[in-house]
This record gives C-alpha cells, sequence and structure tokens, in this order.
C-alpha cells in the first residue's frame, strides 16, 4: 500500500464557525488554517454540498498560502445530477469555488447501493480517470457509508480507485449497523489506503457520561475526552489520515495536541476503548452523527441533528434546562419536531439508517411542541 499523503491529521471544512448571519466566518476559519498548517498538516476536506465551504476554502487558505503547501478534496454528489452534463458542471464549479485548477484527492461522495446506479449512467468512473490524465485530479477515490459486502464489490470492479473515505470510530467498530471493522478490512483486504470521517461522530465522542469519561481520565487526566477518540482509530494500520470538522480554535489546538506528537495506542488501551464502547452502547441514544444530509429536502426545515441531539441529551441525562435550551435555540429559525408530516424524505438519505419520523415524534412528545 502507498500512502497518497504525508498528513496524518485531516482538517474537515464541514463544520466552520458560522457568523450570527449564517455565513462562515472568514476570519476566524482563517486562524484555524493557519495553527493547522503551522504545525506541519496540509490535508482540507471539504465538498460540493457543504454549504459554502468550498467558497471558504478558497478564502481562508487558497488566497492566503502557496498552493504547493497544502492540499485539497472535495466530492462529486449524485444529487446534483440531472444528466451527464451536470459531472462536468459541478467539478468546474468546484474547481471555481476554490480558486485552483486542479485538486489533490476527489471522491465520489458517499458511494452506495441506492446511487451508484447515478455514478454508473454518467460513466463517472471512467471520467476520474480522464480528469487524472489531465491533470485536473491528482488522487481519484471514494467515500461510503455503505455495507462491507457491497465495498468489496465496488473495489473488485473498480481498480483505478485510490483510496477510500470510511466512517470509523471506537463507538462504530463493532456497530451491527454501521459495521466500521467490517468496512475498515474490506479495505485493507485491497491494499488501499483509509481516510478516516467521523472519528469522534460529529462530536458526539467529544464529551461522555460520568462512567465512560472516568474510564478515560484515570487512564490519563491529561489528555481530552475527544482525544482518546482520535489515536484509537489513526493508531490503526493503514490509515492514511484522520478528519477532525473542527468549529473552533479550542479544537484546532486539542487535535493538534493529540496529532503533533502522535502516541499509538497500546493493547491495553484499545481494549479499554472497547469497554468505553460497549458502556456506551448499553445507554439508549441516537446514534446521528449531525451529517446533515437529511436536512436539505425537510419540506418543514426541521434541524433534525439538532433536534435528536437535544433528544439524545434527555435519553442519556434526563429531562432538563439544558435539553429544553438546546431544543429552543436548534428549532427557532426553523420547524418544530412537532410539525413533523412523516414524508420520509431524510430516512432516505440517512448514513445512520435511523427512522427520522418516529424520532420526530418522540421528541415533540418530550419537548412538548
Amino acid at each position: 500500500m502507498k500512502l497518497l499523503s504525508n498528513s496524518k491529521f485531516g482538517f474537515g471544512m464541514m463544520r466552520l464557525p458560522r457568523g450570527e448571519d449564517g455565513e462562515i466566518d472568514i476570519a476566524k476559519t482563517s486562524v484555524m488554517v493557519d495553527d493547522f498548517l503551522s504545525k506541519g498538516f496540509t490535508y482540507f476536506d471539504t465538498a460540493y454540498v457543504y454549504n459554502g465551504s468550498e467558497v471558504a476554502v478558497r478564502k481562508a487558505l487558497v488566497e492566503r498560502h502557496p498552493r504547493d503547501s497544502f492540499t485539497i478534496a472535495s466530492k462529486l454528489p449524485t444529487w446534483n445530477m440531472n444528466g451527464p452534463e451536470d459531472v462536468e458542471r459541478i467539478f468546474n464549479e468546484t474547481l471555481e469555488r476554490l480558486g485552483t485548477d486542479y485538486l489533490d484527492f476527489y471522491l465520489l461522495h458517499n458511494v452506495t447501493a441506492e446511487n451508484i446506479d447515478t455514478f454508473n449512467k454518467y460513466d463517472c468512473w471512467n471520467w476520474g480517470k480522464q480528469k487524472k490524465a489531465e491533470g485536473k485530479i491528482r488522487h481519484f477515490g471514494f467515500s461510503s457509508h455503505s455495507t462491507p459486502e457491497f465495498l468489496d464489490k465496488v473495489l473488485s470492479e473498480h481498480p483505478e480507485i485510490e483510496f477510500v473515505q470510511l466512517q470509523l470510530n471506537y463507538f462504530d467498530w463493532e456497530n451491527e449497523k454501521v459495521r466500521a471493522r467490517e468496512m475498515y478490512e474490506v479495505v485493507r483486504k485491497h491494499d488501499l489506503p483509509i481516510i478516516v470521517m467521523e472519528p469522534v461522530r460529529g462530536g458526539s465522542l467529544a464529551s461522555l457520561p460520568d462512567e465512560p469519561a472516568g474510564i478515560l481520565r484515570a487512564a490519563d487526566p491529561s489528555r481530552s475526552i475527544a482525544s482518546w477518540a482520535l489515536r484509537y482509530i489513526a493508531s490503526k494500520e493503514g490509515v492514511m489520515t484522520v478528519l477532525s470538522g473542527m468549529s473552533d480554535e479550542t479544537q484546532v489546538r486539542d487535535n493538534l495536541a493529540t496529532f503533533e506528537n502522535f502516541k499509538p495506542m497500546t493493547a491495553e488501551e484499545d481494549a479499554m476503548m472497547m469497554k468505553v464502547a460497549d458502556i456506551l452502547h448499553s445507554y439508549p441514544t441516537i446514534p446521528c452523527t449531525g451529517c446533515k444530509y437529511c436536512v436539505e429536502g425537510c419540506p418543514m426545515s426541521i434541524n433534525i441533528p439538532g433536534v435528536l441531539a437535544a433528544l439524545n441529551q434527555v435519553r442519556m441525562f434526563g429531562k432538563s434546562d439544558v435539553a429544553s435550551k438546546r431544543y429552543a435555540d436548534v428549532t427557532k429559525e426553523g420547524g418544530k419536531a412537532g410539525e413533523c408530516i412523516g414524508c420520509g424524505a431524510c430516512a432516505g438519505t440517512c448514513p445512520q439508517h435511523l427512522d427520522i419520523p418516529a424520532l420526530m415524534i418522540e421528541a415533540a412528545e418530550v419537548f412538548g411542541e
């Protein structure tokens, strides 16, 4: 296996800081980018469908630093395609937004059994090979929230793929729905580098209940809770880059401290993380990662990940002012949980296969609206 990047740590540009107007705060993002680069890390991950992200990467990174001092990854989504011409259109829009004439890494966005027919119909595989030949793409791969069986089939049929991006973390390692360990093993079998997304599961593994948090603090009180999640997956053989979607300078500094002088996990620590995962799995929480794929198609404009985060707060700690305030904050500019019409558009796009309409009913009962 040949690693395509020397940056063990990658900056996920999905959850950037935003101002009161909802726009990405370029000044704050620039400080975060500068700190990240100053420690020798170079990998930046964005996507066509991340609201404002590609433009923010241009303003905070591309326009302020030499092009050879960083690498950029972006992604081609099926849900913005209505014809073969859209493949080239989306790619060119990405280049324009980013202010670059090539991409170091380009991914087909979330290849699954549900959308692969679109990638096949528009011949995105050969298109990617052609863009590599033209020098517009340096490395061609895909991300996937699928099954191990499907992943194995796709990789067997497409030797042009150079890397795969997967959702891997200690909570999902033996998760029967996500099957992270099996997904990891499939890519290892094909001897391809792995880029990790959701290592802290959308931030849910950065703050834990008292019992599991106490285990980690007893092992090393100097380490943050999030750092354990990052170290766990970064220690796995074949992992090229671990992405973290950071939204403030505190997160950047904490993550940099983990990776700057990276210390792989011991076998004892690995076993400890599995014990923590077992405890977390014993709680009846909702495994939402906050990816927001469900939000764009919601006819009632409900902030579904925000509502589920508030509901998880109640499931784990009981009804409280904190949970009520969180729910109020995430619904003040959109629909309430009780306004869900049960259309199911959200469930069809959820990588975690959640029954979102049923969860909206529960949230409406819990929060009274």
